[in-house]
């Protein structure tokens, strides 16, 4: 079992506390307003959707700490051509917790128990960071549910993280209790007052300190799927194209009519960092050309 969320949290987390986009109250959040909202019991949790735009059904999944910033301009563009169903991880935004420790298989299994009671009985995936490895699970445990795949800045394996970033999540349970206190005093708590924020971040860094490498179980997806990094990731690129190659990719020319090319795709976004590839429009745009092939 894996336990990996998304990278550099004990970076990001200090920094979530200022960014612009994070730094939200309910009366001044770029967020979108939904059609229709609900929640979906699970495993003793309260499983938390949103409902936007109209169109092919599209699970929207966020990065970890916030859902703002996904659920923000990203969702706001991708609902102009889709229905997104736009979900809470667990012990996240407006969903509840269990004692229970995390994992992004966990996670999946929530997503899917969602689309089950909504009765969709497949949907296109996107998801960044922690939400792009919930993502992936999705496509592994569940590959019934999915059509296509957005994996937006999340790696297969732990080594495709920067050392660097590893340290930061050895770190992240001892630093919990600060971190989580900065949070609770932050504009965070009040677009998500419930939420248990020292909880969030021990059980962040928890998740992230196993090893682990997804690559037999990634050559398996079957459904089409995008990968997305930045230019200046906190994933070596080296591994992004590992994970590229994974998936069929980078084996061959493909051909002066392009016959020969895999049915997944590579973007890499220029000019943005792991913190600021989500609000990028080149994203959602390469994202909606993608879903609509």
């Amino acid at each position: 079992m894996r336990r990996r969320s998304f990278v550099t949290l004990a970076f990001a987390a200090a920094a979530l506390v200022a960014a612009p986009v994070i730094a939200q109250t309910p009366g001044d959040s770029p967020m979108s307003t939904p059609s229709s909202t609900g929640k979906v019991p699970v495993d003793g949790v309260e499983i938390y959707y949103e409902i936007h735009g109209d169109g092919p059904p599209l699970v929207l999944l966020h990065g970890g700490v916030t859902p703002s910033t996904t659920f923000g301009a990203p969702l706001t563009a991708m609902a102009k051509t889709h229905q997104v169903i736009a979900i809470h991880l667990r012990g996240h935004g407006f969903s509840t917790d269990s004692d229970a420790p995390w994992s992004t298989e966990m996670m999946a299994d929530d997503v899917a128990a969602v689309l089950r009671q909504l009765g969709i009985g497949k949907a296109h995936v996107m998801g960044y960071s922690l939400g792009a490895a919930v993502a992936l699970q999705v496509a592994m445990r569940h590959p019934e549910l999915v059509d296509r795949l957005v994996s937006v800045s999340v790696a297969f394996s732990t080594d495709g993280d920067y050392p660097e970033v590893r340290k930061a999540f050895e770190a992240m349970p001892g630093m919990a209790a600060a971190i989580g206190a900065q949070l609770a005093a932050s504009p965070l708590a009040e677009l998500y007052p419930d939420v248990r924020w020292e909880t969030m971040m021990r059980k962040s860094g928890e998740m992230n300190l196993v090893h682990h490498d997804w690559s037999e179980a990634i050559k398996t997806i079957k459904s089409p799927t995008l990968l997305v990094f930045a230019d200046a990731d906190s994933i070596r690129p080296e591994h992004m194209v590992a994970f590229w190659k994974l998936l069929g990719g980078g084996q061959r020319d493909a051909g002066l009519d392009g016959s020969q090319r895999p049915a997944s795709q590579l973007a890499i976004v220029p000019g943005t960092t792991h913190y600021s590839v989500i609000e990028a429009p080149y994203l959602t745009e390469v994202a909606t050309a993608f879903l609509a092939q």
